[in-house]
């Protein structure tokens, strides 16, 4: 199986906090609860990482059709919060990772990079027709090391150039794979 992660632990401290359970001006549903439905639909299942206490976003996800993991150790970054849902399920045969203030990914573009890693991918990452890469990104069981030893706010990125000799791209026509929600000013745009 592969396995969904949606990193939802940030602290959101460009927003002002709470930026998960946030809602777009032309879109009413939180845009963690969207990006959660879209990597279900993609994927087939979701394990969302959670910062502890964080009963509201974490009973939101988890009526989305998400499981839960209250991570402590989302508190010292992406890194960690990754490293911690890896370690969750580290009888999955890969995982794909996505980011829970990216609202706009297509269901098929989640698909389509869960697909690589099943097929045999050891890394898979979206990309525009340009091949500029985006979210989400795939990885394979023989990176479980690579992505178990992460820790602080740097995510997967240095495990992506270490085995860039393994990327497999995946076209998509999909402009969220680029486009993730920092400020309040965004949310007029998601």
């Amino acid at each position: 199986m592969i396995r969904g992660l949606l990193l939802a632990g940030g602290a959101a401290t460009r927003f002002g906090g709470a930026k998960l359970l946030a809602a777009a001006t032309d879109h009413a549903t939180p845009i963690g609860v969207r990006a959660a439905r879209s990597l279900l639909a993609g994927a087939g299942n979701a394990l969302a990482v959670v910062r502890p206490g964080d009963a509201a976003l974490a009973q939101a996800l988890r009526e989305a059709g998400c499981e839960i993991l209250e991570a402590p150790d989302s508190l010292r970054g992406l890194g960690a919060s990754l490293s911690s849902g890896v370690k969750a399920s580290r009888d999955a045969q890969g995982w794909l990772v996505a980011l829970a203030d990216m609202p706009r990914i297509h269901a098929a573009t989640h698909r389509a990079v869960a697909a690589a890693i099943a097929r045999g991918a050891k890394l898979a990452a979206a990309a525009d027709a340009t091949g500029r890469r985006g979210h989400p990104v795939g990885f394979g069981a023989d990176l479980y090391a690579d992505l178990a030893a992460l820790d602080g706010d740097e995510g997967a990125r240095a495990v992506v150039e270490r085995h860039r000799a393994w990327l497999e791209v995946v076209r998509v026509d999909d402009p969220g794979i680029h486009f993730d929600i920092d400020t309040r000013g965004d949310l007029s745009a998601g």
